[in-house]
């Protein structure tokens, strides 16, 4: 069942990209306690396996430096000072690489869900948190459960790793009561580095089952109502740079998806410098030219230099150029007013595909004929009235 807002609407919507983004800069975002948990230990035990033998040297250096004294460093007031400085550096030596390793898990392994984030927001004390009745129902609430529920998978999970363990290494473990000193505490810390991995690793288990809950609950909170998108949505919307940028960014697809169109184009008709049309015209599946490219200005200079590029015929015909522009929109048939003069043009264009195949006298550029209100429209830059097209 969806959840309900305040004022009783279910939260049915995703959360928008601006609600994720408001929640974390809140420090809302998905965590798991159980993953860091996780990770850490298992790096922690993979490390002292790595480095333990190590460590181990280092720390019986240190013993070695502490107990085995001789008398003049007895009697020296500096020695003890400097044996001091020696054992601290050996020591700090020795655990650098598994500190490192720690500090290197603990920083990254929050980032792995939500990323990192500071939230002066989330550190603000909210007394809404000191409310008892607010306090009883996380504790008893569906997330407390949840909690519970985890914390028996652990102790089931670590327990019965455990029993295993114990189970299948208890001839080693038994065997450790006779051999020496020196060999039984080598192969007592190899048998507790392994079970802690061991150990460790099983917590994985529990970790794969809280990722995605997380994640699910995660967006479950963040989920808006109908009405909280549209409200959203008329925010963002209505500012003006906002606006701008939607209608720039509308400019550029619309315009690039137009120049992908000018190599297909049989004619384009210029101003010949601030107006360019590209027309299309197939007689098989067209009922008149149609408008697969204009433009003014910038626009219209990449117009013709697109159809120069791709040897697409040019007309400059700047009555005809500015009527076509004031007229027609992109991919849409030229106005009834207009076929005569667009003809006149693409008769032009074929006489010369004739002419630049077999050869002969080239025909002379047209002069189109355009009607009365075309022309005035090509003057005002106004659309006229329905001519019955």
């Amino acid at each position: 069942m969806a959840e309900e807002s305040e004022n009783g609407q279910e939260k049915t919507e995703q959360p928008t990209p601006k609600r994720q983004q408001d929640a974390k800069e809140k420090g809302q975002v998905p965590r798991s306690r159980e993953l860091n948990t996780t990770v850490i230990m298992v790096l922690g035990a993979g490390g002292l396996l790595v480095f333990g033998g190590f460590m181990a040297g280092q720390i019986f250096q240190v013993f070695d430096l502490a107990f085995n004294v001789s008398r003049e460093k007895i009697f020296d007031p500096e020695a003890p000072i400097n044996l001091f400085r020696h054992a601290i550096a050996m020591g700090l030596l020795g655990v650098a690489p598994f500190a490192l390793l720690m500090l290197v898990a603990a920083l990254i392994t929050p980032a792995a869900m939500g990323g990192w984030t500071f939230s002066a927001k989330a550190m603000a004390p909210k007394l809404e948190k000191l409310n008892p009745v607010k306090g009883l129902g996380r504790m008893f609430g569906v997330k407390a459960l949840v909690e519970l529920g985890k914390a028996l998978a652990k102790v089931l999970v670590v327990g019965g790793v455990s029993a295993l363990l114990l189970w299948s290494l208890q001839d080693r473990i038994t065997q450790l009561a006779v051999e020496p000193l020196g060999s039984g505490v080598n192969e007592g810390l190899k048998i507790f580095f392994w079970s802690f991995f061991a150990l460790a690793s099983a917590l994985i288990l529990v970790a794969l089952v809280d990722i995605p809950y997380q994640l699910w609950d995660h967006t479950k909170k963040l989920k808006m109502t109908l009405q909280e998108v549209k409200d959203e949505l008329k925010q963002t919307e209505g500012k003006p740079e906002v606006k701008g940028k939607i209608r720039q960014l509308q400019n550029q697809i619309a315009q690039g998806r137009m120049m992908e169109n000018v190599p297909r184009a049989d004619v384009v008709i210029t101003n010949p410098t601030h107006f360019a049309i590209a027309l299309q015209y197939d007689q098989k599946r067209m009922r008149a030219p149609r408008v697969v490219a204009r433009g003014v200005g910038v626009v219209a200079l990449r117009i013709r230099e697109i159809a120069e590029e791709n040897r697409i015929p040019r007309v400059e015909a700047p009555p005809l150029a500015r009527a076509l522009y004031h007229t027609t929109e992109l991919e849409q048939e030229i106005p009834a007013g207009l076929y005569l003069a667009v003809a006149q043009v693409l008769a032009y264009i074929y006489q010369l595909r004739t002419v630049n195949r077999y050869g002969g006298q080239r025909p002379k550029p047209p002069n189109p004929d355009i009607p009365e209100e075309f022309r005035e429209v090509a003057e005002r830059g106004r659309t006229p009235p329905d001519d019955g097209n």
